[in-house]
């Protein structure tokens, strides 16, 4: 997690952009990861949101710039995924029960390791994930 300051240009000095690298000549620049920024160009990788207006936090994994609801949709509050417990990388589609993120291939009964399908009904009970027949058992 990293911070996102909004500072006042200085009419005297002036910023190249870390995103389009075009010179900065607006009256407010942000200051991320050691750069200047656009308040156009910091912006998440995923939904696009400008960062400056989202909050002071942004995150930054795999060279990837997110906005908290992303990293945490995409990397769960750990980054790993809670059945394996191995990382799951940037842009691989995962399941959520609660705060739990899993790769795909992970989300299964934790009881007779039956894959879950679309509509498929599951149950969350003392933090694995159950088909309904097993939850029932």
């Amino acid at each position: 997690m990293l911070g996102v300051q909004q500072q006042q240009q200085q009419p005297v000095i002036s910023h190249l952009c870390a995103g389009c690298g075009q010179l900065i000549k607006d009256r407010y620049l942000l200051q991320a990861l050691d750069s200047y920024w656009h308040e156009d160009c910091l912006k998440c990788s995923c939904c696009g949101c400008r960062l400056g207006e989202v909050g002071s936090n942004l995150f930054t994994k795999a060279n990837l710039i997110l906005c908290k609801r992303d990293y945490l949709r995409l990397f769960g509050a750990t980054g790993n995924c809670a059945a394996c417990c191995k990382a799951i990388p940037a842009f691989e589609m995962v399941m959520r029960a609660k705060s739990n993120v899993y790769h795909l291939d992970c989300f299964a009964c934790q009881q007779c390791h039956q894959r879950f399908c679309v509509g498929d009904r599951f149950y969350l009970c003392d933090n694995q994930i159950l088909c309904e027949y097993d939850y029932e058992e």
